[in-house]
């Protein structure tokens, strides 16, 4: 059949079989009209149209209606090529970054904050990794490690993929059922959870989690495993849930149900010094900033007085600090009730096995087939401690596993066998327990001389 091409003012016959695609048209229409591509940062394209509506290149002539003298517009387009594409394997979508030629000058730690706001996923809940499954910290510059228009990947802590596309989704009910059962661990999702639902606007889910305490002017911080390092972490963990509600217009109601549970997160600040306020007038939102000034210039009716807000902020801040300060002594609440204690795992950069790499929660729970390949051999039996078998709680496979893991352990790391590791601790009780009698003695001897004394 016959068609027409309309291109820059002309139109041109051309005969195509009726079961044609699209693709092979725009080569056709390519060589027929001698159109040259540019190949830049600009990147340029063919478009054809049939009544309106962009033809896709897969798509049959027949099968959109273009019949014999049908007319087909075709135009030339011009875009911007992103400078690199990150592959999120919590949703399995790949993010275009737009940036020209100095952004591959820029650091690692300014990619993820880029990545953060197009994805919603807090900078603490991922990392990055070339194609090579080189793993970029936040020190590295782009410069180093990549190439121009390179695909990165974005993982996560393993057993999170569940939880955190529960988050995206703003499902409850997913949320609950992939919570950690690790306390300090489930402080930490419950707080990004929010900082999710604060960025994609799950009313629902943001008002289950502030039910659940959560504060709103709260930053995310780091996950437990790393609150133990020294090195600084990325400045956007220091961001709170608020202010990622005012940095988008269509999150009016995410802010009102914030300001709503707690008046103080007016006042929040985040790691640039801004307040909710001038995070919306940066971006230009002008409900948001309208709704936020007039709460500033409010007045908060108490039971015989009158405050403006900015006042009663303050003081209210104050009387916080001196009812945190007050708990702190009184050991009720320290800021390390839920961070990391003795016996968490630590994670140091560089040095553990990547917890980060999207497994999901069965594999991340599995050991590995290394421990069980190995066998301890059996220690002979000591004579002068109790039989393990006669303690009581002490039969149990997790106890076994436990102290299969220990002996293990002890190996690698001291260089001694289980056997010269225990009569080493058994000659070191018995040195300590007789200095302690010894103490123990003395300290008897002088109190009874005292009581003789003072009779």
């Amino acid at each position: 059949m016959r068609v027409f091409i309309c291109f820059e003012g002309s139109c041109e016959p051309v005969d195509v079989p009726s079961d044609q695609t699209v693709g092979p048209m725009k080569q056709m229409v390519k060589d027929n009209f001698l159109v040259q591509l540019s190949d830049d940062k600009q990147q340029q394209y063919l478009e054809l149209s049939y009544g309106g509506a962009a033809l896709q290149d897969s798509w049959a002539l027949c099968d959109v209606g273009i019949t014999s003298g049908s007319a087909i517009r075709c135009l030339m387009k011009s875009e911007r090529r992103p400078a690199m594409h990150v592959f999120n394997a919590v949703t399995g979508d790949t993010l275009p970054i737009m940036g020209s030629e100095a952004f591959l000058h820029m650091s690692v730690a300014r990619l993820k904050t880029v990545v953060s706001m197009q994805s919603g996923l807090p900078v603490s809940t991922f990392r990055l990794s070339t194609p090579a499954g080189v793993q970029l910290y936040d020190c590295n510059q782009l410069q180093d490690a990549i190439e121009d228009c390179t695909t990165l990947r974005l993982d996560t802590w393993d057993g999170w993929v569940q939880f955190l596309h529960g988050c995206l989704l703003g499902h409850r009910l997913t949320v609950q059922s992939n919570l950690s059962e690790k306390k300090p661990v489930l402080r930490f999702q419950l707080q990004v959870a929010l900082y999710i639902a604060a960025a994609l606007g799950h009313l629902d889910l943001a008002g289950w989690l502030l039910e659940r305490g959560m504060h709103a002017e709260k930053p995310v911080g780091v996950h437990p495993y790393r609150q133990w390092c020294h090195q600084t972490p990325h400045r956007d963990t220091g961001k709170c849930p608020i202010h990622t509600a005012a940095e988008n217009s269509q999150l009016l109601l995410i802010l009102k149900l914030f300001i709503s549970r707690n008046l103080l997160t007016l006042a929040c600040l985040d790691p640039g010094g801004r307040d909710p306020l001038k995070v919306a007038l940066q971006h230009g939102h002008s409900d948001c900033v309208r709704y936020l000034a007039n709460k500033l210039c409010s007045l908060v009716s108490l039971s015989n007085i009158s405050l403006p807000m900015r006042i009663y902020l303050q003081l209210k801040r104050w009387v916080c600090l001196g009812q945190k300060s007050a708990a702190s002594n009184r050991c009720q609440y320290t800021s390390a009730a839920f961070k990391a204690r003795v016996g968490d795992t630590l994670l140091v950069d560089g040095f553990n096995q990547p917890n980060m790499s999207s497994k999901s929660m069965k594999a991340a729970t599995k050991p590995s087939r290394g421990i069980k390949a190995k066998a301890l051999q059996p220690l002979p039996p000591i004579h002068n401690l109790p039989s393990v078998s006669h303690l009581p709680g002490l039969q149990s496979p997790k106890s076994s596993l436990i102290l299969t893991e220990s002996l293990e352990s002890i190996s690698q790391r001291c260089g001694r066998t289980p056997r010269e590791k225990a009569i080493y601790c058994l000659t070191v009780a018995r040195s300590l327990s007789f200095v302690l009698y010894t103490v123990v003695t003395d300290y008897r001897g002088i109190s009874r001389f005292s009581r003789v004394a003072r009779f």
